[in-house]
């Protein structure tokens, strides 16, 4: 059996037993590769003869662009010719920094039919950390929007500069590249262990890590991803992510492509709940994936009068609160479920279609993981930072960290991965997000999850966002204080505080009550996520905000 049938196999037995998830786990083996490059054996052959929808993107002012498989594989041997002309070699770093326009599809694909090693980036960069991801990237090569060039000004001569969407002195346009043949031979094999992508981690409480992914750990890893999401071909599947991180990969390229469904994108200048989900009824989008803070902007509309033709809504990124999951499940009768995985990973543990939904779980570990929970002596136990088997491996897990190879080699001898986040599992095997290791906290004995007290507190009508971190008490060691972004139409005032405090008392254990709450931004990474790290520290160094109340100063609480 050649690598590309073994492939199909596997994916062909997880599609067949996407709602028998008890089947699709015990009999599912990833497959056995040596040599594969997914770009070449997958896609390409895929799309002979196919012209079905590959990519839709539809613009804010209503235009859109179809196109089909054959075209974008016929598209993407151009650009790689035309790459390889100017050359981008086997191995070399190619920076992508480009919105979700067409070019970044063609591209991503052109770079691995040549073997080259793709480094994704988000728009929002600084000069400063495009300069470290050159540097700490081994990056040769530039793929950039037109409307960002000037970030690398001063930057190696030496790098190939191209641009998109328009035009900059000393870039080359990457019109260009589509004067490159549609016949593109490889220069060698690909062996499934070759460097393909390399991702800087968000850096929520340190600087970036370098995860290295092959040709084997995310476009066959990502055979979970589709499991877990339920695509099937001809869907037309819309992942809300910006390129750059690894979301986008899982379910904007490798997922929905394994599957042969279409990847939906809707452009819009900034972001309007109301009429994305106005196009995700007219384009007729059958499977929707999109984050916490997506999903929260979403009910604050009225879903009922948008009657949507989707079969399946998940939800990842970060842990999504039991509230939004019942507020949507009322509206249209379809459940959102949650995922959980890592830039490290792709989906390590989801609730799979057809399997109940337990509020506030993300499930069980998908087909190909085997997740374990560590104490801190490394027993197993039913609350424990999240591990991963490694006898064998799972073929999503990272090569390693390009800056630290060590730590893979330590993983791989201790037998386990470990994820750095706390997970709790019930008497049927739903596992339940608890927070980061280092997010986790004591008050008076008792450990505290935040991410279970924010779930709480997005339950008030007040409240959009939450964030809580331990601030110093000295009878208490830390007792629980909320960082909180109010909805429209609320004010930062006493009147609001005590009704959360009430809200608060009403509902929690004395143990484990929200004591501090202050209406203030949340500082976040490039990619959304909040940085507690930050909280933290602003809470330890005390100090009042006039926009900071203690459950001690309202006498009606007594």
């Amino acid at each position: 059996m050649n690598e590309r049938q073994a492939f199909l196999e596997a994916r062909d037995f997880l599609v067949r037993h996407r709602e028998d998830y008890a089947k699709a786990c015990q009999g599912f083996q990833w497959p056995r590769l040596e040599q594969f490059n997914w770009a070449l054996d997958h896609f390409d052959v895929q799309a002979e003869g196919n012209d079905r929808p590959a990519l839709w993107i539809v613009e804010e002012n209503g235009t859109e662009a179809k196109v089909s498989y054959r075209e974008m594989s016929r598209r993407s041997s151009q650009v790689a010719n035309a790459l390889r002309a100017l050359g981008v070699q086997r191995g070399d770093g190619v920076l992508l920094m480009l919105d979700n326009v067409q070019p970044l599809w063609e591209a991503m694909l052109a770079c691995m039919k040549l073997g080259a090693v793709l480094v994704p980036s988000t728009l929002l960069l600084s000069q400063a950390d495009l300069q470290d991801r050159i540097e700490r990237g081994g990056i040769r090569h530039l793929i950039v929007d037109a409307a960002q060039t000037a970030k690398f000004d001063g930057m190696d001569a030496a790098l190939t500069r191209i641009c998109v969407g328009g035009q900059a002195a000393g870039w080359r346009s990457f019109d260009e590249l589509y004067a490159g043949s549609p016949d593109f031979r490889p220069d060698g094999p690909t062996r499934a262990t070759d460097p393909m992508l390399l991702y800087f981690t968000s850096g929520t409480t340190a600087k970036p890590k370098l995860v290295l992914h092959t040709h084997q750990s995310y476009p066959v890893g990502h055979l979970s991803t589709m499991f877990w999401i339920g695509l099937q071909a001809g869907d037309v599947h819309y992942n809300i992510s910006s390129p750059g991180w690894a979301k986008h990969a899982w379910s904007s390229f490798f997922a929905p492509w394994n599957a042969g469904a279409c990847i939906f994108v809707y452009r819009a200048a900034r972001f309007s709940a109301a009429a994305t989900l106005k196009v995700i009824v007219e384009k007729g989008v059958t499977t929707l994936c999109a984050p916490p803070t997506v999903w929260r902007l979403f009910i604050q509309e009225d879903l009922r009068a948008y009657p949507v033709k989707l079969r399946e809504l998940v939800g990842a990124g970060e842990p999504l609160n039991p509230e939004v999951i019942h507020q949507v499940e009322q509206a249209w009768g379809i459940t959102i479920r949650d995922g959980y995985g890592q830039t490290e990973t792709t989906a390590q543990a989801g609730n799979a279609p057809g399997r109940k939904v337990k509020a506030g779980s993300m499930g069980h570990p998908l087909p190909g993981y085997r997740i374990a929970l560590l104490d801190a002596e490394g027993r197993e136990a039913d609350e424990g930072e999240i591990s991963l088997r490694l006898d064998p491996p799972p073929l999503g897990l990272m090569q390693g960290y390009k800056d630290d190879p060590t730590k893979m080699e330590k993983a791989l001898a201790e037998g386990y991965y470990r994820t750095g986040d706390v997970a709790t599992r019930d008497e049927e095997g739903y596992l339940f997000f608890v927070g980061r290791a280092d997010d986790v906290f004591k008050s008076s004995d008792y450990r505290i999850s935040p991410f279970e007290l924010e779930s709480f507190l997005i339950e008030h009508e007040a409240v959009a966002e939450a964030a809580v971190v331990p601030s110093p008490d000295p009878v208490k060691l830390a007792v629980p204080k909320a960082y909180i972004i109010l909805r429209a139409g609320f004010e930062p005032d006493r009147a609001t505080a005590l009704s959360l405090f009430r809200f608060i008392r009403e509902r929690l254990s004395p143990y484990k009550r929200i004591r501090i709450i202050e209406f203030s931004d949340l500082p976040k990474t490039i990619s959304g996520k909040i940085r507690r790290v930050e909280l933290r520290k602003r809470a330890a160094a005390g100090g009042q905000s006039t926009a900071e109340f203690r459950e001690e100063q309202f006498a009606e609480l007594k």
